[in-house]
């Protein structure tokens, strides 16, 4: 009987031992756990600590030092966002309109890869004329976009799957959006001379030197009217020369088409660099945004088109251009093409659009005018250059000091002089002239 106690003892001390070790055994292996999670949550915190701040956009950092002044007399000359008179933001008439015929009338259903096919027939026959055998023979790719930066982006896409290794030309000053499309689409760039700050006009003889130098074959980004930020575009006959000039370098044009009519308020003339190279026999392709011309900034609505050369190629070239679109945003809004659509379609709204893009452009061209007169008022100096250039921005030549002594008296703008224009008006030009006369004359 006492050998039989002795030996349920022993086993009541080994199963002790055992769930003793068994214990230990878990402890360890629970604390493997919460280290190895410790780690593993270490790693996910520091995953993205070497990730910089990027640089602030120059224009926000304009807006929020115009924001931050007390002033009730500041003056906002950096927002490439036209205003009237009374420095109000604008919704056309003819816009209004077509959002009510547009209103409740539609599904909200996904457009396809390549958009609102209405809507990009209506841009080629803007962008390309109404009569143009291109855009009637079928031979356009195009597809909707997300405004200009979308096409821009797409077009740098198509270069650096379908043309490795081209360079694109990007003008000197360029919007400083463009070195960020075609540099993220890993697209290689140069630049080519373009501004002459000694005249604050067009450097035509140094554009067409680096023209000349460049590789044949290379792409060009030019600006098809309203060059921003300068305001200075070629004349006509300036254009016909860098279009011979590139067809015998077998170079290809793309044109950045931002301010179609908003230019010179007349669609057509704003258009003409465009009919002057496909005469030429070029092909060609367009960035068209109707952000500023419509006054559809938020709505993102755009259209990137190519010419080709036969039906077959522009179904081919035009299908890749929608599987670029499919990976990247998959497809366009709608409300933007409905509205552009309605307004182009429709020959009463279309007439009405002609004639308030018209009045945008006239007022910034009569503001131009007044600012001239009063500058060279008030120095005797000529002042020339800001009705020589066109469009939204005025390339002024002031420094970065004289910008930052304008700050002072209320008076934002670009570090490098430019002024939008749509920011001027007849109650604070007289004071913007004033200013400027200051901090030039000091």
């Amino acid at each position: 009987e006492q050998e039989r106690e002795r030996e349920r003892a022993r086993e009541r001390e080994m199963l002790s031992a055992s769930r003793s070790n068994v214990a230990k055994t878990g402890h360890a292996a629970l604390a493997a756990a919460v280290t190895s999670a410790r780690r593993t949550m270490s790693s996910v915190v520091d995953f993205w600590s070497h990730v910089e701040e990027a640089p602030r956009d120059p224009i926000l950092g304009v807006t929020e030092k115009f924001l931050a002044d007390a002033n009730p007399d500041k003056i906002n000359l950096g927002v490439g966002a036209y205003r009237d008179d009374e420095g109000k933001p604008v919704v056309l008439d003819c816009v209004r309109e077509a959002e009510r015929r547009i209103m409740g009338s539609k599904f909200m259903e996904y457009l396809p890869m390549g958009g609102f096919k209405e809507f990009c027939d209506h841009s080629l026959r803007l962008a390309y004329g109404e009569t143009n055998p291109l855009v009637s023979g079928n031979k356009i790719a195009a597809v909707q976009s997300l405004s200009g930066t979308g096409s821009c982006r797409l077009m740098a896409d198509f270069m650096h799957k379908f043309k490795p290794g081209a360079k694109v030309y990007i003008t000197v000053p360029t919007w400083s959006n463009h070195h960020n499309i075609w540099g993220d689409a890993l697209v290689e760039k140069e630049t080519f001379r373009y501004y002459k700050p000694e005249t604050r006009g067009l450097d035509f003889e140094g554009m067409m030197a680096d023209i000349a130098a460049a590789d044949g074959g290379s792409f060009f980004l030019l600006h098809a009217c309203a060059h921003n930020p300068t305001g200075v575009d070629p004349t006509a006959d300036q254009w016909k020369e860098v279009s011979k000039l590139m067809k015998e370098k077998g170079h290809f044009p793309f044109f950045d088409m931002a301010y179609q009519g908003f230019a010179s308020g007349d669609c057509v003339r704003d258009a003409q660099a465009i009919d002057i190279f496909l005469q030429d026999g070029h092909m060609v392709g367009c960035s068209q945004s109707y952000a500023k011309n419509m006054g559809l900034y938020g709505q993102r609505i755009g259209c990137f088109s190519l010419t080709c050369n036969s039906e077959e190629e522009k179904v081919a070239v035009e299908s890749q251009m929608k599987r670029i679109a499919r990976a990247t945003y998959s497809n366009p809004p709608l409300h933007g093409a409905l509205l552009v659509s309605t307004v182009l379609g429709d020959p009463e709204l279309k007439a009405l659009w002609y004639k308030e893009v018209k009045g945008m452009a006239d007022r910034i061209i009569d503001m131009r005018s007044v600012l001239r007169d009063e500058l060279e008022r008030l120095s005797g100096d000529s002042w020339k250059h800001v009705t020589d250039q066109i469009g939204m921005f005025c390339f002024t030549g002031m420094t970065a000091d004289h910008v930052a002594a304008l700050q002072g008296k209320s008076i934002y703008m670009t570090s490098n002089g430019r002024i939008s224009m749509a920011g001027v008006n007849t109650k604070n030009v007289k004071r913007l002239a004033q200013a400027m006369h200051e901090v030039t004359s000091a």
